[in-house]
C-alpha cells in the first residue's frame, strides 16, 4: 500500500479579465491520499448560476479552463516504510547564460556553465536547430542535472523551474514554466518546441541581438 499527503489549489480562469479564481484547503496540513481515498476536492466549488453567467468569464463560448497546483508534502509506502521529505521553505535559484556568436554554434546541443540549486549541480541545454519534434522549426530548451551520479540510488528531486529567453528590446520575455521529478534515469526536462526559429530570428522580437541571446533559469527545489 501507499499514501501521499498533498497540499493543492484548484483554479478556474476568468476569461474576461484573464485571471484565476483560486480555491484552496484552509487546513494547510495536506490531504491524505491512499488506495481507499483516491480523491479530494470541493463539493460546492461554485454555484451553477454564477458559473454559467458569461459576464463572469468562467464559461465563454461553451469553453472553460481549469488548473491545479499540487505540492506533495510526504509520500510513503506502507509496505516498505519509505518516506519523502519536502523542503519547508524552498529557495529559488537563478542562473543567467549569455550566448555570443549564436550563428556560429555548430553543436546539436549546447550546455551552459553548471550552477547550483539545492544540493545539486544543474545546466541549461539549448538546441539551436531544435530537438525531437522541434527539429528544423524551433529552438529547444531544457533543464538538466549536470551530474546525476551524485544522487543516492533510488532518490528523486522535485523541482519547479522556469526557462526564458530574454527580449533585449522590449523586456517581453518568452518563457516556459513547469515542474518535474528528476532522477538518474530522468535527468532532464523541457521543451522541444520552446520557440519557433522564425520568431526567434526576427530582429523586432529582440531575442537575438548582434548575434547574441540571453537565457535564464529559475529553479526551486521542493524535495
Amino acid at each position: 500500500g501507499w499514501e501521499v499527503y498533498a497540499v493543492f489549489r484548484l483554479f478556474l480562469l476568468d476569461q474576461n479579465k484573464d485571471n484565476y479564481l483560486t480555491l484552496q484547503d484552509t487546513m494547510g496540513e495536506g490531504k491524505r491520499f491512499h488506495k481507499v481515498k483516491l480523491e479530494w476536492g470541493f463539493d460546492q466549488f461554485m454555484a451553477h448560476k454564477e458559473f454559467n453567467n458569461a459576464c463572469n468569464g468562467y464559461l465563454v463560448d461553451d469553453t472553460c479552463v481549469f488548473g491545479a497546483e499540487v505540492i506533495v508534502c510526504k509520500e510513503r509506502s506502507t509496505d516498505k516504510g519509505e518516506c519523502l521529505s519536502m523542503v519547508k521553505d524552498p529557495i529559488t535559484y537563478k542562473h543567467t547564460w549569455k550566448i555570443e556568436n549564436f550563428s556560429k554554434l555548430d553543436a546539436e546541443c549546447n550546455d551552459s556553465d553548471t550552477f547550483s540549486a539545492g544540493d545539486q549541480k544543474w545546466k541549461i541545454q539549448l538546441y539551436p536547430k531544435g530537438r525531437g519534434n522541434g527539429i528544423g522549426s524551433h529552438v529547444s530548451l531544457w533543464l538538466a542535472l549536470a551530474d546525476s551520479a551524485t544522487l543516492p540510488p533510488g532518490s528523486k528531486i522535485f523541482a519547479n523551474f522556469t526557462l526564458r529567453i530574454l527580449d533585449q528590446i522590449h523586456a517581453n520575455h518568452d518563457y516556459g514554466r513547469t515542474n518535474f521529478w528528476f532522477s538518474t534515469s530522468r535527468r532532464f526536462w523541457g521543451w522541444n518546441r520552446f520557440l519557433t526559429l522564425s520568431y526567434f530570428n526576427l530582429p523586432s522580437a529582440g531575442l537575438l541581438v548582434k548575434d547574441s541571446c540571453t537565457v535564464e533559469a529559475e529553479v526551486t527545489i521542493h524535495g
